[in-house]
């Protein structure tokens, strides 16, 4: 059913509680795992440090995971890509022929605005397979 999962990561606790509910589905499935990192430019949080755009930082984290999910005994591919998160994780999962996309959902503020544009909204939206989003 899902012969490609991707799973598209950044450093947010949202990530790694979804890393379980991977694990659950890739394993019950047999699915091929291709773990995504999305190194995107000029982005900081709140203290202005900048969280997702040092392609050394995004380059540790997949290997984090990588490990994380080879310790449950799943070879997990890794791809780091350059640009806007929302965008190339639909581009990325377009080329690998992704059945499913599960990925963290994250606080999406008060307004609609902020929910508007909240990657995971974006995703759920472009993306050209079902989405599964962990809370």
């Amino acid at each position: 059913m899902f012969k490609t999962v991707l799973f598209p990561i950044d450093h947010s606790r949202e990530a790694r509680e979804a890393a379980d509910v991977v694990v659950d589905i890739v394993q019950k499935y047999g699915s091929r795992l291709v773990v995504l990192s999305v190194v995107e430019k000029s982005t900081t949080d709140a203290q202005g440090e900048d969280v997702m755009s040092s392609a050394d930082t995004v380059a540790q984290l997949l290997e984090n995971a990588k490990s994380l999910f080879s310790a449950q005994g799943i070879a997990a591919e890794t791809i780091e890509r350059e640009g806007k998160p929302a965008f190339t994780i639909c581009d990325v999962a377009d080329e690998i022929g992704a059945n499913l996309i599960i990925m963290g959902c994250r606080g999406l503020g008060l307004t609609e605005e902020g929910s508007q544009d909240s990657v995971t909204n974006r995703v759920i939206n472009l993306s050209p397979c079902p989405v599964l989003i962990v809370p």
